[in-house]
């Protein structure tokens, strides 16, 4: 009654694997998630607001142009 079986192992094993997994559903959620939450903000943007908050991808094109610009 108080040591664990091999079964009680296993299917704890296996609830933090697919919880914790490197490509399991909790961290295919969570990214959706995040995706979703850009979405939302980029949708309360005004579009002519000089001082909006630029994507992360512009902001990467607009460093690498930097970089070939300077060398």
């Amino acid at each position: 009654m108080g040591s664990f079986s091999i079964w009680h192992w296993l299917i704890l094993i296996m609830v933090v694997a697919l919880l914790f997994g490197g490509r399991g559903k909790i961290s295919g959620l969570m990214g959706d998630l995040a995706q979703g939450v850009r979405n939302f903000r980029e949708g309360l943007k005004d579009p002519q607001d000089p001082h909006a908050i630029p994507d992360k991808q512009q902001t990467a094109e607009a460093k690498k142009a930097d970089e070939v610009k300077h060398g």
